[in-house]
């Protein structure tokens, strides 16, 4: 039998980095057996690249800039036009996508996965939103990765018969340490343990993951902060961190690679998600502490970063925009070694339940198979 042709439509691919680089990567790799899957995104270079790789088909369309993020790729509406699929899987936010469908009208089954709001460009989704009803009216499913995310989208919220809750998941086996491995774990702990823990975060340096609220409440708490990750706002945050006095108590660690990330992970006693805007709709990075048996402290946002880290079972949520409010939460964990075993404990299960990648990818073939039986 003929394998079901897919479009997996993506902004970019890896190995750029981000969220959704590494969600489609995962999927595309995981499904390629089954379903017969391109690739299209755009390139980072003028130049259109095509890559057939392990089974894989990967179009990378050229690109003459970007647009407050959106990459510049004229030629995208001819590739979607000339790709043939059965199932086009569109992941947003990404308008160009959006506008190319418009523009090109491709045939096949339309599966979208909303991933986030556009939450800052104000002007920009004023003008989209028109072209952006109509691509959902015509979308066969909607997969959000969170009911919290259908409820609080108000363009979800519009198509809520069409939604489908699909939980973002993780390759919980990467995230594993070899025996041989975890006296590398003790040696972090012994460069950095300090007062009564250590407390972690992952992800870029930039306005909604809220460092800035970490850092000041680190001001009341007795233990180090290790921040792992890379952005515009990381100098800033370092004078921040000098200024008050916490360059002992806070360490900026820069980038870490995929291969040392898990021995951090499980060198820590507290990881913290202190995002503050709707930019943050799920925090996948708290999958991957709690998978390592780790209680998460995060914020209550209406998106998906609560409904991941349940508060007074895998952890504690604490209100955006609110230092004080993170370190009574830090500490309480901090202060507490059965209370943090019991909540690292329920989230290890948690993942194991709800969030791996089989799971996740399990779920999207079925969307598949049933809409292609339509």
């Amino acid at each position: 039998m003929e394998k079901i042709k897919v479009l997996l439509v993506s902004k970019f691919y890896h190995p750029i980095k981000g969220g959704v680089e590494n969600h489609v990567k995962d999927l595309a790799e995981s499904i390629k057996e089954k379903f017969s899957i391109t690739v299209l995104c755009c390139n980072t270079k003028r130049k259109t690249e095509v890559e057939e790789k392990d089974g894989l088909k990967i179009v990378k369309v050229g690109s003459i800039g970007t647009l407050r993020s959106m990459p510049l790729s004229p030629t995208f509406p001819s590739w979607m036009r000339k790709i043939k699929a059965d199932i086009l899987h569109f992941h947003l936010p990404f308008p160009l996508s959006v506008v190319s469908y418009l523009l090109a009208k491709p045939r096949g089954k339309i599966v979208v996965t909303w991933h986030s709001d556009i939450v800052r460009q104000k002007i920009g989704r004023f003008f989209y939103k028109p072209f952006l009803v109509k691509f959902l009216e015509k979308a066969d499913v909607i997969i959000a990765t969170s009911p919290n995310m259908i409820e609080s989208s108000p363009y979800l919220k519009r198509f809520k018969e069409k939604c489908e809750v699909i939980p973002l998941g993780i390759d919980v086996e990467r995230l594993k340490i070899p025996e041989e491995k975890k006296r590398e774990v003790e040696k972090i702990r012994e460069k950095y343990i300090q007062g009564k823990g250590i407390v972690l975060f992952v992800g870029r340096l930039i306005y909604y993951k809220g460092v800035e609220y970490l850092i000041k409440a680190m001001k009341d708490v007795d233990g180090v902060c290790l921040i792992i990750g890379e952005g515009k706002l990381r100098k800033k945050l370092e004078r921040m961190v000098d200024s008050m006095g916490l360059s002992f108590r806070v360490h900026f660690l820069g980038a870490v690679g995929d291969r040392e990330l898990p021995l951090y992970y499980h060198a820590c006693d507290v990881f913290c998600l202190p995002s503050v805007a709707r930019s943050e709709a799920f925090g996948i990075v708290q999958l991957e502490a709690m998978a390592c048996k780790k209680p998460c402290v995060s914020t209550s946002l209406p998106t998906g970063v609560p409904f991941v880290n349940q508060d007074g079972k895998t952890g504690i949520i604490a209100p955006p925009k609110d230092p004080q409010a993170l370190a009574k939460a830090i500490n309480t964990l901090l202060d507490n070694p059965a209370l943090r075993e019991k909540y690292g404990k329920y989230a290890k299960e948690r993942v194991k339940e709800e969030f791996t990648r089989e799971i996740m990818v399990h779920r999207i073939m079925e969307v598949y198979r049933g809409i292609a039986g339509k």
